[in-house]
């Protein structure tokens, strides 16, 4: 029995490997600090809980238009309103289950086969498959380490005009798994150029509402030649709601609303009417989420430069920092897989390893700090005897 190309081509996504290999560690009993998945360690909070519950009890569950419940969507345009100052037409949004089928959906629309989209290296290690998928190519412009992972608009040009059928300059901010956040400058700038080549931006907005230093912006801010990508999953701790959604031009609406009629039917209906409690009473509870990770942050950054790690430019958003363990790599032929897998058999650390996120990160490692402080308190600790029994 075939197997189509376009599935065989689909890369592992390693960090789910190493979190499965954590898992199974676990089930034979053995004690493993997790820090390789970002997703939520906090609960729901209990007003979107709340609200699921009422909207079950009072018999909402049944389909919904396959745009989404106009509560919902009219709920994402105030918020986006009020974020950015931005105006954004309910009908213009797409509610979907989770971000993923938001992006495939996207590319689906937008791509033809052999179409191109411009990506970071590194880059959030989903987004080649996706945009494969759907029969384009990503191309690479490479972030450095030294200019904090920010795209050079001189390097997006310079790959502009190396390649043609480029459909469209994806960017992330807060990015994963940098937790770079671009400067507003940078994003103005990748939107004229975007305007100037008449292409799209792609912008993922997933960590929004998760910044520490610094102010997150939209790229609606900028331009109306954009993509918005955006969820629930990690601002509002709602990884397993599968809650997203798309903010497209009005031109794609009608395509992107029959490909939703035919692949997905609506997004969960439930979990779309805790969408709308996430949006207007959910504010203290991401707050308080938000300060908890900046203490992480603070901690875990301070942690890993005790022990000798160069920071060159600290994360500022989303629950990530990228760490330069080459030096350590080197002993595994610089595979940073490799080197993850022997922290997790011998210091009991699930990490995640660089190349999963493109050439650009391999021998970084990624910490994710969306765990508890005892669990990064611990991690460390372990990570200090790792290092000192390698020395």
């Amino acid at each position: 029995m075939s197997i189509s190309k376009r599935c065989r081509d689909i890369t592992p996504f390693l960090v789910m490997e190493l979190n499965e290999k954590a898992e199974a560690m676990e089930k034979a009993g053995q004690s493993v600090i997790r820090m390789c998945v970002g997703e939520p360690d906090f609960d729901t909070p209990a007003c979107i809980n709340r609200a699921s519950c009422r909207a079950l009890e009072a018999g909402r569950t049944h389909y919904t238009h396959s745009l989404g419940i106009l509560e919902l969507r009219e709920a994402i345009a105030e918020d986006y309103r009020t974020r950015y100052g931005v105006t954004v037409d309910p009908a213009n949004i797409a509610v979907t289950q989770g971000t993923s089928p938001a992006m495939l959906s996207l590319f689906s629309t937008i791509l033809e086969q052999g179409d191109k989209v411009i990506t970071s290296d590194p880059c959030y290690a989903c987004y080649d498959n996706f945009i494969n998928f759907a029969g384009g190519e990503p191309v690479k412009v490479p972030v450095s380490e030294d200019d904090g992972f920010q795209y050079r608009v001189s390097a997006i040009r310079k790959a502009l005009d190396e390649n043609s059928d480029i459909k469209a300059i994806l960017i992330n901010s807060p990015a994963n798994p940098t937790g770079t956040l671009l400067s507003k400058e940078r994003m103005q700038a990748i939107a004229e150029l975007a305007e100037e080549r008449d292409i799209w931006v792609v912008s993922d907005e997933i960590y929004h509402g998760l910044v520490y230093e610094g102010t997150e912006h939209s790229i609606l801010e900028f331009t109306d030649k954009a993509f918005v990508l955006n969820g629930f999953s990690k601002a509002y701790a709602m990884t397993g709601w599968r809650l997203g959604y798309l903010i497209a031009p009005p031109h794609f609406m009608r395509t992107l609303q029959n490909l939703c009629q035919n692949f997905f039917i609506s997004a969960n209906t439930m979990a779309q009417w805790g969408g709308v409690a996430a949006l207007t009473e959910a504010q203290p509870d991401v707050e308080r989420m938000r300060d908890t990770y900046n203490k992480r942050r603070v901690y875990l950054i301070k942690r890993l430069k005790d022990m000798g790690f160069t920071i060159k430019h600290e994360p500022t958003g989303a629950f990530y920092a990228l760490v330069n363990m080459r030096h350590l790599a080197e002993k595994f032929g610089g595979s940073s897989l490799e080197l993850a897998y022997d922290i997790l058999e011998k210091a009991k650390i699930a990490v995640t390893p660089g190349i999963d996120f493109g050439q650009g990160a391999e021998g970084f490692i990624r910490f994710s700090y969306a765990t508890s402080m005892e669990n990064i308190e611990e991690g460390m600790n372990r990570l200090e005897g790792y290092l000192k029994a390698d020395a």
